[in-house]
């Protein structure tokens, strides 16, 4: 059996009950009126998780909706999101937020909540949009008489001509099985901007890289110098639309308690602000997302970097274990708002969820293997399906080479493994292909979907310039061999931020292996990881001891230092030295 999922939640007990029902009334200005509503429940003994998803099949709605149902049994609401609820007895009105007052016709309203029960929690029966019942289809209004003759002359043919009125609806458009193959990335004009400014920078600057959603205050745009850039979610579309561009990438990243165990990367929202991050994070995202204009636009969200890995592997009393990662793991806000995020990016056509799956230095041992993968079946489930991921992404919070040319896991020295010598630890993996792609096999054994793919982040892990190895070593001891033949010129496999010797990989290329949709620079090369120091920033963002290059390191590390470049800047910020350093170093080279 799966282990149960946070709050006692089984995957058994992870049901969809699909109301059938639903539509919301058009307003009076409207003509026919219409709509669906799928209302799925992940539930445990004493209450529930409810998300709501209203289709409008007629007219166009503005100026504000409301849904109304008439619960069954005692349920009792006591929290919601992305609507305002309020309930009488047993009658309960969810009545539109103030940033979402229309839905087009074939459009989505999507609110949720949660609430308590004792006994059985049976789905309402009937809801109604605007004060008109959710049927599924678009009423048809009979004509209040029948004809009085019958007509003199029956049509002796049928028509030649088929109707000019299209249907009310359409089904809803499949989805890519690879959402990079076969159209361009959007290059984002702010990174390309800086990447111009710096000597030879434009011979990278027209690769596609990920806008980083880091704070709500991305959400609309920023001004201020700190932050990874000026224009918002709605700008950037706009701006992808008019480049042409097949695909889009954004970063959602803003968990409560965020990368518990990396001061660098710390957000704005406490441990215990779920609530916000559901109603003033993910529902505005998701709602600029879902504007039918980007319709015809690949929206790929890369979803919370270094988040699940961490309830596995920093928590309880584990060498990396802290009390935020405990934290994070007892509440249950991980993986609550990474099924939030999933649930609610899932139900847009054109939307595409990859989930961070940190890599194979990280989670590359069997101690952690597995867990990792069932924490993302786990997660996948309490969002309502495992249809809501398209895929993983490895590589974003770290340097792993792709592949290492003069060694395997099963290459042997003078009789021993190279597992046993220092630089690998015993680790399954000596690169990020392999793991990611034996990862995706473990994935697909847990029950997600045969067709997910990875991603694997190759922004700064080309290791390239005058010391990269040609050749393996002729050495006979293991470590030596493996220190002389490796391309990874790390220090440690454990090391982060800002590293030292670092070059940009292979450039962004879809179906590039077996199972993997593509190589991205998600991380844009020049932003910095962290701050070498303590830097006061209005971002929520500390200062690490990994990113300062005088540190001799920590359990995690092996107590080594941590090769980080001196003077950067806070977590994305641009950082000019290390745009450089990627450059001159990448593998390819740069012509």
């Amino acid at each position: 059996m799966r282990p149960v999922l946070i709050r006692g939640l089984t995957a058994a007990a992870a049901t969809t009950l699909v109301a059938g029902l639903g539509i919301f009334a058009a307003t009076s200005a409207s003509a026919a009126a219409g709509c669906r509503v799928d209302y799925s429940v992940n539930q445990w003994n004493v209450g529930f998780t409810a998300n709501v998803t209203v289709t409008n099949l007629g007219d166009p709605i503005s100026g504000g909706w409301n849904v109304t149902w008439t619960f069954p049994g005692n349920q009792q609401v006591t929290q919601g999101w992305s609507a305002t609820i309020t309930q009488s007895g047993a009658n309960v009105t969810a009545a539109n937020p103030s940033w979402s007052t229309t839905i087009a016709t074939n459009g989505t309203a999507n609110f949720g909540f949660n609430a308590s029960y004792s006994g059985t929690n049976t789905a309402p029966a009937t809801f109604k949009l605007n004060g008109t019942a959710c049927t599924g289809t678009v009423p048809t209004t009979p004509p209040t008489t029948g004809p009085t003759t019958p007509p003199t002359t029956p049509p002796t043919t049928p028509p030649t001509t088929p109707p000019t009125t299209p249907p009310t609806s359409t089904p809803p458009g499949t989805k890519a099985d690879n959402p990079y193959a076969g159209v361009k990335g959007y290059v984002n004009p702010e990174w390309k901007a800086k990447a111009d400014a710096e000597t030879g920078g434009s011979r990278v600057s027209n690769n596609p890289t990920a806008v980083w959603l880091d704070r709500i205050a991305a959400i609309n745009g920023t001004t201020d110098s700190s932050s990874n850039g000026s224009m918002g979610v709605a700008a950037h579309l706009d701006a992808a639309l008019a480049q042409g561009a097949g695909y889009i990438q954004f970063v959602i990243y803003d968990l409560p308690g965020r990368d518990c165990s990396a001061l660098a990367s710390n957000g704005e929202l406490g441990p215990n602000d779920l609530p916000r991050y559901k109603s003033e994070y993910i529902d505005p995202i998701a709602a600029i997302e879902g504007n039918a204009k980007y319709k015809n636009l690949r929206i790929i969200n890369i979803v919370e970097i270094d988040s699940l890995p961490n309830i596995v592997t920093n928590t309880g009393g584990q060498a990396g274990a802290t009390a935020m990662c405990d934290t994070m793991k007892a509440n249950g806000g991980y993986q609550q708002g990474i099924a939030y995020a999933l649930n609610k990016f899932g139900a847009i056509g054109n939307v595409y969820n990859y989930v961070d799956a940190a890599h194979h230095g990280w989670i590359g041992w069997d101690s952690n293997f597995g867990p990792v993968a069932d924490i993302m079946y786990q997660t996948a489930v309490l969002s309502g399906s495992v249809n809501n991921v398209t895929g993983f992404i490895t590589n974003t919070a770290n340097y792993s080479a792709l592949q290492e040319p003069y060694f395997t896991i099963n290459t042997s020295v003078n009789g021993t493994s190279v597992r046993q010598s220092k630089w690998v630890d015993w680790n399954q993996y000596v690169d990020e292909l392999s793991f990611a792609q034996a990862f995706r096999t473990k994935l697909i054994s847990e029950g997600f979907n045969s067709n997910i793919g990875m991603l694997i982040d190759t922004s700064r892990n080309g290791w390239g310039g005058s010391s990269r190895p040609t050749k393996a070593s002729t050495s006979t001891n293991v470590d030596t061999f493996v220190n002389e033949s490796r391309i990874d010129r790390r220090i440690h496999a454990g090391n982060w931020c800002n590293q030292s010797g670092a070059g940009l990989g292979e450039r962004p290329k879809a179906a590039p292996a077996a199972g993997i949709d593509a190589y991205v620079w998600v991380k844009p090369p020049g932003e910095s990881d962290g701050s070498s120091s303590l830097i006061p920033n209005n971002e929520g963002k500390g200062f690490d001891q990994m990113c300062d290059p005088t540190y001799k390191g920590n359990a995690r590390n092996g107590n080594n230092l941590t090769g980080a470049l001196p003077n950067a800047p806070i977590s994305g910020a641009w950082f000019s030295a290390q745009f450089q350093q990627l450059m001159a170093n990448a593998y390819p080279p740069l012509s």
